[in-house]
């Protein structure tokens, strides 16, 4: 279910997914709610393009560390790609 940042005190959260379009944030939205997990969203830029490069804004998908295989499990199974570092 979709948080304000209060709601996770001080704690470390982790990223977990970049929607580019609202629509997509509107489904993985969706998607993590009917899964039960608590996430706070948040917008924020991202550089995109091949050939010209450019800062985009995105909507940025955070989860608690316990929450996070739990989280990329249910991305997967909607067919979305968790973000991974590197």
């Amino acid at each position: 279910m979709r948080q304000e940042a209060e709601f996770f005190d001080d704690a470390q959260l982790d990223l977990t997914y970049i929607a580019k379009k609202l629509r997509e944030a509107i489904k993985v939205e969706a998607l993590l709610t009917a899964a039960g997990i608590d996430y706070f969203v948040e917008p924020d830029s991202y550089v995109g393009g091949l050939l010209f490069r450019r800062e985009l804004t995105g909507a940025f998908f955070y989860v608690r560390p316990a929450d996070l295989e739990r989280t990329h499990q249910a991305l997967v199974s909607g067919r979305y790609k968790p973000y991974e570092i590197g």
